[in-house]
C-alpha cells in the first residue's frame, strides 16, 4: 500500500516513516527542503523523497498522486507562537490542509492520519486524566487550529465518506528531537545539562505534563491502521504526569549532577495540568506505551551524547 508523511522528515516522522516501512508500505515524505533529510538519512534508499510548499496545491496534487494512506504531521506554528499571529495560524495550517483535504477527495486516498495535540486541545482541564470525550477549550491559538482541522475531518468523512483517524498525542520525547528548540522540554534539559548551562522555565516548574516516547507513538499510528471499528480520536500518551521539577530531577539523576534552573514569568498559554486517559487507545487499538519514562529518558541522553560529540 502506498503513503505520503507529510513531514515525514521531522523528528516525528521519522520515526512513523522507519515503523511504516518494516511494516512493509510504500513511502513517500513530503518536506518544504532539504535541511530535514539528516533525521531519514538511513531511509533515503527506502523511501520517495519530495521536496514541496504544503501551501502550493499542485505540489499537494503531486505528493498525493498514486497515495492510498495520508499521514498529515505539517504544522508551521507552536503553542507559544501561535498566539502572536492568529490569522497566520489559519492560513498556514488550516486553509492548506482544507485543500489537501479536497485533493485526497479527487486523488481516492482511502484514509487521512491526523496528527493533533492533546496538550492543547483540551484547554484547562475539568478532570484528569482526560478523556477523548472531555470539553474542548483550547486557550491557545494552536489548539483551535488542531481542533478545527479534526472538525474538517468529520466533516470530509460525512460528505464525501473520506475515511480518517485522529491521534492526539501528549508531549512525544526522544531521538532526533531538537534540543534547540523552545519546544520538547526532555532534550532540551538533557542538552543544557550535558553543557552544563543553566535550564530556563517558565513559571515555578510545577506546570504537569504526560510524556511519551517517541517509538510508542509510532507503534500507535501501526495500531491505528489495523483498526476496524468506529471510533476516530484517541489520545496516545503515557497517563502519567509529571512536573517540569520532576522532569528536571530525573535528568539531574541521569547525568549525575545537580543543575541551575532558572525561573522566568509563567506564561498564559500553559494550562496547568495535562494528563491523558489512554483507556480508549488500550481497549480499541489494543495499544499501550511499553517505553516507561525513565528509560526513553535514559536513551534520549545517551542518542544526544553520541549527536552533541
Amino acid at each position: 500500500m502506498n503513503c505520503t508523511v507529510l513531514g515525514g522528515g521531522g523528528f516525528l516522522g521519522s520515526h512513523i516513516c522507519e515503523e511504516l516501512i518494516k511494516a512493509g508500505f510504500k513511502v513517500k515524505v513530503f518536506e518544504r527542503d532539504k535541511s530535514r533529510k539528516a533525521n531519514i538519512e538511513h531511509l533515503l534508499n527506502k523511501i520517495d523523497w519530495m521536496e514541496g510548499d504544503f501551501c502550493n496545491p499542485s505540489d499537494i496534487e503531486k505528493a498525493l498522486t498514486g497515495t492510498d494512506l495520508v499521514f498529515h504531521l505539517i504544522c508551521t506554528t507552536l503553542p507559544k507562537t501561535s498566539n502572536d499571529n492568529l490569522a497566520l495560524d489559519i492560513e498556514t495550517n488550516v486553509v492548506p490542509t482544507l485543500r489537501m483535504l479536497k485533493t485526497a477527495k479527487k486523488a481516492r486516498v482511502k484514509k487521512v492520519i491526523f496528527f493533533s495535540s492533546g496538550g492543547t486541545v483540551y484547554g484547562v482541564p475539568e478532570q484528569v486524566p482526560i478523556k477523548e470525550s472531555h470539553s474542548n477549550e483550547p486557550i491557545c491559538s494552536y489548539g483551535i487550529h488542531k481542533l478545527t482541522i479534526e472538525k474538517y475531518l468529520h466533516l470530509f468523512n460525512h460528505l464525501y465518506g473520506l475515511d480518517y483517524g485522529i491521534l492526539r498525542m501528549s508531549n512525544p520525547f526522544g531521538p532526533r528531537q531538537s534540543p534547540y528548540g523552545s519546544q520538547g522540554a526532555v532534550p532540551v534539559f538533557i542538552n543544557k545539562a550535558l553543557k552544563k548551562e543553566p535550564i530556563e522555565i517558565w513559571g515555578d516548574g510545577s506546570v504537569v505534563r504526560d510524556y511519551i516516547y517517541v517509538s510508542d507513538v509510532a507503534k500507535a499510528v501501526l495500531a491505528l491502521l489495523e483498526y476496524k471499528g468506529d471510533k476516530k480520536s484517541f489520545n496516545i500518551g503515557s497517563c502519567e504526569g509529571r512536573s517540569l521539577l520532576e522532569v528536571i530531577k530525573v535528568v539531574e539523576a541521569k547525568v549525575g549532577y545537580p543543575l541551575e534552573v532558572v525561573f522566568q514569568p509563567s506564561r498564559s498559554l500553559d494550562v496547568p495540568v495535562n494528563i491523558l486517559d489512554i483507556s480508549r487507545a488500550r481497549k480499541e487499538l489494543l495499544w499501550q506505551p511499553e517505553t516507561s519514562f525513565l528509560e526513553g529518558v535514559s536513551l534520549t541522553v545517551e542518542y544526544l551524547k553520541k549527536v552533541l560529540n
